[in-house]
């Protein structure tokens, strides 16, 4: 018979939600590296054949910004995303004390106005009917990762001041 699990082994066991936001960060950048493989492959086939393929360089283009976007996203999630704390020592303690409230004020403002500057782009793409030329595909399909990514970044921080506070945060010890 199995021994009943611990609150810090309860606390330390994925929850749906994210489970949901590993799939659509890390899973959604897997998938557009993929592509890119993919799609670069096709391209090189295409050209030692001597019949390039013309939809190749804006396929790859759109995976790889989809790639970039949803990465955001996942080395938030990982607490992966880069900070710059050597200077943070010569602070007196207060202000290092700070430092994470600053980074987590500073990243939502930041992914909010990237919410609303995204979300903006993708409704003008909407309305003025933008196509990608080779693909014959809405340009809003390529777009549509910039807010997107913005909203599972914002839960992301919120998930990595859960699970990976320790590291973000910056202490007397580690400054």
């Amino acid at each position: 018979m199995s021994s009943p699990l611990s609150p810090d082994q309860i606390a330390d066991r994925p929850t749906l939600a994210s489970r949901l936001l590993l799939l659509m960060t890390d899973g959604v950048c897997g998938v557009a590296v993929a592509a890119i493989v993919l799609v670069v492959l096709v391209q090189v086939a295409g050209r030692l054949l001597d019949s390039p393929f013309s939809w190749t360089e804006e396929l790859t283009r759109a995976c790889f910004i989809w790639m970039v976007f949803s990465g955001i996203a996942a080395s938030i999630r990982h607490a992966d995303a880069a900070r710059v704390t050597v200077l943070l020592q010569y602070f007196p303690g207060f202000i290092r004390r700070s430092a994470l409230p600053i980074y987590v004020a500073c990243s939502l403002t930041f992914f909010a106005l990237t919410v609303w500057t995204g979300w903006y782009m993708v409704r003008q793409q909407v309305v003025m009917n933008e196509q990608i030329a080779t693909l014959s595909w809405p340009s809003w399909v390529v777009g549509v990762i910039v807010p997107a990514s913005a909203v599972l970044s914002i839960f992301s921080l919120w998930q990595s001041l859960r699970t990976h506070r320790s590291t973000i945060a910056v202490t007397d010890g580690n400054a």
